[in-house]
């Protein structure tokens, strides 16, 4: 969640069309290396549901307690923005506002809940298919949008829930079938390291070739689409070494069950993202400033933190209470099901 919020730093504040008017300034790459690992972020956190899920069941109550916090946040935002005069009232705003699925596109929102309905059926294809059919599903895939998709001049048009599915399939593989290579820490630490830096160079190496052919955007060509080859590689290396860190913490798991919270608060709306990075945080005013790097860095940690709070706080006064009662009920508490009412 640091990357993408890191990676929104830039890419949704303007600093991004500053840098590519001087791509090979100090601050560009800085900007350019500090921002270009969103998409690896949002591979990493469908690697971990795919790892998890293929193993468990979506039940009633897990997809409401999704639907429950996506739709808090985005009705409470909005009526903030609209009560505050920041955004004017519109129909359409307002029917935004109240449906969860908004598109079906590259919003990561919208597309984790349809792809989160997909789990049980996905379930029942990895789980029944043979080892060498899984196998052959990865390399189609694989070969369809990673390849292709990374090749110039082969468009493959993509949106989050099918991308999301080609991912589920890797992760349930490295779960359904551990072999030795998948258990090697130390393996997977190196392959994540030299990714990066491979990465790190092709940022700055297409930025170069950017100002030589007179073309903007390439600097992020490798890492820009979730489907891109170093964007999968570094994602996937990324999570087989944490994978395999062995240990208990009950307070990194309370952490992380804030994480997609932070995503939703701070990524809720282009009035969000106006007022965050423009009028807030003033993002673009400190391009040329000496403060830029500790800005970037400070601003990134601080809205982590701060929406990573107000979501731990929406869980304790207002989801665990309510889903104590739906569980008295209306749910089977052991299992999440819907309970029969007699």
């Amino acid at each position: 969640m640091v990357l993408i919020v890191a990676h929104h730093y830039v890419v949704n504040s303007g600093l991004l069309e500053l840098a590519q008017a001087a791509p090979l300034s100090a601050q560009s790459i800085f900007l350019m290396l500090f921002g270009g690992w969103g998409k690896t972020g949002i591979n990493c956190f469908v690697f971990i549901t795919g790892y998890f899920m293929c193993r468990s069941h979506i039940t009633l109550k897990k997809f409401l307690k999704l639907l429950f916090e996506i739709e808090l946040y985005r009705i409470i935002i909005y009526l903030i923005f609209l009560i505050s005069g920041y955004e004017a009232f519109s129909f359409t705003g307002l029917v935004k506002a109240f449906l969860p699925v908004t598109s079906v596109g590259t919003g990561f929102t919208s597309c984790y809940l349809l792809f989160f309905l997909c789990i049980p059926f996905l379930n029942i294809l990895v789980n029944n298919m043979t080892q060498r059919q899984h196998v052959l599903l990865l390399a189609l895939v694989l070969f369809i949008y990673v390849i292709l998709g990374t090749l110039p001049k082969i468009g493959v048009t993509m949106n989050y829930v099918s991308w999301f599915i080609v991912l589920y399939f890797i992760a349930s593989y490295v779960r359904l079938y551990p072999i030795e290579l998948f258990e090697d820490k130390k393996i997977w630490g190196l392959i994540a390291l030299g990714v990066f830096i491979i990465s790190a160079v092709s940022i700055v190496v297409c930025a170069w070739i950017g100002t030589k052919i007179d073309k903007t955007g390439l600097e992020f060509y490798f890492v820009s689409d979730s489907n891109k080859i170093l964007a999968v590689a570094l994602g996937f290396s990324s999570f087989m070494f944490f994978k395999n860190i062995h240990f208990e913490s009950r307070c990194i798991n309370t952490i992380a069950s804030a994480m997609f919270g932070v995503l939703l608060i701070h990524a809720n709306s282009d009035a969000m993202r106006a007022w965050l990075w423009g009028d807030l945080l003033k993002n673009t005013t400190y391009f040329n400033s000496q403060w830029l790097y500790l800005h970037a860095i400070g601003c990134v940690l601080a809205i982590v933190i701060v929406c990573a709070s107000i979501d731990l706080i929406r869980q304790y006064i207002l989801e665990k209470p309510l889903f104590r009662w739906l569980d008295g009920k209306y749910f089977n508490k052991d299992k999440g099901v819907y309970k029969k009412q007699s």
